[in-house]
């Protein structure tokens, strides 16, 4: 069964500034489905937030109704002091940077002309020539978007999404399906942004990345909110210092795991047995005999410190890129 940490106060007490963004009691329903059930969050100036959850947990229709593409059926939307569809909604777009999981662009557009294309739509936004070399395309500038790469492409979306020099960043897996060079480079952009001053807002399927971004990450299912603090801390929460893993047969019933000494508590995933521990020296050994003991098989033994990964699966019982 996975479990659940106890959820902090909405917004963190020790952040000094403004809110960029808060909703409360925000509900959508979809015929008989509630995609969003009651969620209260704030996200501050400044910060770099995290939305984190299975497929089906909301958080796309919940990032959809911040960014004024979606709305509620009830609940509060408030976003930089204003609130959508209350006459201010052509200022709040100025505002606010949109990066969606799969921008599609004109093939037959330069990267250039992207660019001046989408500048030409607000009132105000930074020089053209900047964010081309922000996001590093200068020596692909009159280059055809069916040109680029998968990696050019995303960088381009990105730069899409700053050209209006925004005061928050909408960002719906930024870095999906990127090498580990290109996501490296588009985290130092989402870095430089926040280092202006800006506002980050981002779902991804990469924890390595919420780790690495985010100042706090909000773990949603079934249209709640469970869990809401830093990576860090939410990683404390979980009370254990190391997880052993390993792979076993499909047939293996594994109950007798949690008795094991220094054991805290047991999951499966898939084929793999994962046990959060507190005492790795005291319960490696323990598992290893009584594997013996049993005639049982275990391949691939791994030990690694607690992740936020190792968060997700206790609060939701399943990894973040399960479908």
């Amino acid at each position: 069964m996975a479990g659940r940490i106890e959820q902090p106060t909405i917004g963190p007490a020790d952040h000094a500034g403004e809110v960029a963004l808060r909703c409360r009691g925000l509900i959508k329903r979809y015929e008989d489905i509630v995609a969003v059930n009651g969620l209260d969050l704030e996200v501050m100036r400044g910060e770099c937030f995290g939305l984190l959850g299975p497929n089906g947990a909301g958080k796309t229709t919940t990032i959809e109704i911040l960014e004024g593409l979606n709305f509620g059926n009830s609940g509060e939307v408030e976003l930089l002091g204003r609130n959508w569809g209350s006459g201010h909604d052509q200022e709040m777009r100025e505002r606010i940077g949109i990066q969606l999981q799969e921008t599609q662009l004109a093939d037959r557009l330069t990267v250039e002309e992207v660019l001046r294309l989408f500048r030409s739509f607000y009132q105000r936004g930074r020089d053209i020539d900047e964010v081309i070399g922000l996001v590093e395309l200068d020596s692909k500038r009159r280059a055809a978007v069916q040109k680029l790469s998968g990696g050019q492409r995303q960088r381009l979306a990105l730069a899409c999404a700053l050209i209006s020099d925004p005061d928050i960043l909408f960002l719906d897996e930024p870095t999906t399906g990127l090498d580990p060079q290109a996501r490296q480079r588009v985290w130092q952009v989402i870095e430089g942004f926040l280092g202006r001053g800006g506002t980050v807002v981002l779902t991804t399927h990469y924890m390595e990345e919420a780790a690495h971004l985010c100042d706090r990450v909000g773990i949603m299912d079934l249209g709640k909110l469970i869990a809401l603090d830093s990576p860090n801390a939410l990683i404390d929460q979980l009370g254990v210092d190391q997880i052993i893993e390993f792979e076993t047969d499909n047939g293996f019933s594994g109950d007798w795991l949690a008795t094991l000494p220094g054991v805290k508590s047991t999951q499966r995933r898939m084929h793999r047995q994962v046990l959060q521990v507190d005492q790795v020296p005291t319960a490696l050994p323990a598992l290893l005999a009584a594997l013996q003991q049993r005639s049982i098989e275990a391949r691939n033994i791994t030990v690694h410190r607690a992740t936020l990964d190792d968060v997700f699966v206790h609060l939701t019982g399943k990894a973040l890129r399960d479908e």
